[in-house]
């Protein structure tokens, strides 16, 4: 590099030399993100048509149904679904003789069974067994689900979008028909399934991670941090989109209309510490009251809000009074901070963190002491939010477990330790299909409603072959007991 004769706007000077890196300049900045969205999506839609064409392929039972849901090019006929036990997600009952008629992407009527069906209509006799919606995961990680974290870090980029749209299939084929993403660049991962390119969830997409330095989103190794580090500080989560790292009002404000920008329907910060991060304590409290506000702000100008993850109560108590109307976690809450959110409102989104629904011990033994305290919480936390009638939503948070993303529904039947089967399905779908609409008009299904089975609700249905008004636990088999599975209308698998 030569030496020029006045700065660069962009470049990072160094005492120990008059020479300067062009590659933190606001210019490579700008080019490199354009790159990197360009090839991304490319690489992306690459590797996702390899995968539909039979790399990790449905089953032929479920390939010989019709095309998948958001294709552009397909018409799905009627369908009536009849002879079934009907939970409709709202009623904490089953209710027989009533059958349900789809037409396109909705469903147009729930009526006596009996009723005449429309002209062509497939119908799709359920033996008795239990219809009720597809099932919605309030937080879950498309990318980070199905892969260890030095695979996230290290990784080809386009190899982990690979890896998640195989997992995004499974996650499908487990019931799940909607997912809040809670954190990772799964735009290109949610346009793919729209257009009907991969099977599996819509998608509400959250985008990176907003951050601060040292915060749980900050997944840099040591050596990129500090003085001595490359002429870029950005680590490979950056860089990859899991992560945004920023540190002061205007940074998160930038950092969330990024995010907004890029097509994001909420907003993710890391209000506290967590258990996965290996740098930051449990009890650490992160953003300042005016970072917090900042992304606020700017989420609201955009008709959507902020969810914050955070455990303790002084980061929930701090989040509350920027004006954040959801609280990912919060196990290590006191009953004070209970009552501020239940009387402001606030949703609260929990998971059932138990030792038994942990799908491997965490590697790191400082993590792993983090996870066990957590789960301390997690009992007490329900009994709160059942004590103060709080908005509840249900989700998984699987994070780092390969082969063991099966868990995501292991931790849906851990919440029968506090609810009946039918309450607790309340919140996986009904419920949390309200805590979605929150968006707003930055909803990405706006139209019709999720997680319920009534007309002019989207069409995402379950045929279940088990009592889930006496457990859950045949959902824990779902290529045994999920008989019929519909989304948007379309029928992904059907083995009756």
């Amino acid at each position: 590099m030569r030496k020029p004769s006045t700065p660069h706007p962009g470049a990072q000077s160094s005492p120990r030399s008059a020479f300067y890196c062009r590659c933190g300049g606001d210019e490579a900045s700008q080019v490199q993100r354009r790159l990197e969205r360009a090839f991304s999506r490319r690489d992306f839609l690459q590797s996702a048509l390899v995968l539909a064409a039979g790399v990790g392929g449905l089953s032929p039972a479920a390939s010989a149904q019709p095309a998948p849901s958001g294709s552009a090019t397909a018409v799905a006929a009627p369908m009536v679904l009849r002879n079934v036990q009907l939970f409709d997600g709202r009623r904490t009952r089953l209710q027989p003789g009533l059958q349900v008629v789809i037409e396109g992407a909705r469903i147009r009527a729930v009526e006596p069974q009996g009723q005449g069906a429309p002209r062509g209509a497939q119908i799709i006799d359920g033996g008795g067994r239990v219809l009720m919606p597809g099932l919605i995961d309030a937080h879950w990680h498309s990318l980070m689900a199905a892969m260890s974290m030095q695979h996230l870090l290290m990784a080809d980029p386009a190899l982990i979008h690979l890896a998640a749209g195989s997992e995004a299939q499974r996650t499908l084929l487990r019931g799940f028909t909607t997912v809040r993403d809670a954190g990772g660049p799964v735009f290109a991962l949610k346009s793919a399934i729209d257009q009907g390119l991969v099977q599996g969830p819509r998608i509400f997409p959250s985008g990176a991670m907003i951050s601060q330095t040292a915060g749980h989103g900050d997944f840099r190794f040591l050596h990129e941090v500090g003085p001595g580090a490359a002429c870029s500080a950005v680590g490979h989560a950056e860089h990859l989109g899991a992560s945004a790292i920023a540190d002061s009002a205007d940074s998160v404000r930038k950092a969330t209309r990024e995010q907004l920008l890029r097509g994001a329907s909420q907003i993710k910060l890391m209000a506290g510490g967590g258990a996965s991060s290996l740098y930051d304590p449990l009890d650490s409290v992160q953003f300042t009251l005016p970072e917090l506000r900042a992304a606020v702000e700017a989420a609201e100008d955009w008709g959507t809000y902020v969810m914050a993850h955070v455990y303790l109560p002084k980061g929930m108590q701090r989040s509350i009074e920027a004006g954040i109307k959801v609280i990912e976690h919060g196990q290590l809450t006191d009953e004070a901070t209970v009552r501020l959110m239940a009387d402001k409102g606030i949703w609260w989104s929990l998971q059932p963190f138990l030792p038994e629904a942990a799908p491997t011990p965490m590697a790191d033994p400082g993590s792993q002491a983090k996870s066990d305290e957590i789960a301390t919480g997690t009992r007490r936390a329900y009994e709160l939010a059942i004590k103060h009638k709080m908005q509840t939503g249900w989700g998984s948070d699987i994070l780092f477990a390969p082969g063991k993303t099966h868990y995501q529904t292991v931790r849906l039947v851990a919440l029968e330790n506090w609810y009946s089967p039918l309450d607790a399905l309340k919140q996986a779908t009904s419920q949390n299909g309200e805590l979605l609409a929150l968006a707003g008009q930055r909803n990405p299904y706006l139209g019709a409603k999720l997680g319920v089975i009534e007309p002019d609700s989207w069409a995402d249905l379950l045929v279940v072959d088990g009592d889930v008004s006496r457990s859950l636990k045949p959902l824990l088999e779902p290529d045994q007991h999920l008989k019929c599975i519909i989304k948007n209308g379309r029928v992904v698998k059907n083995t009756l």
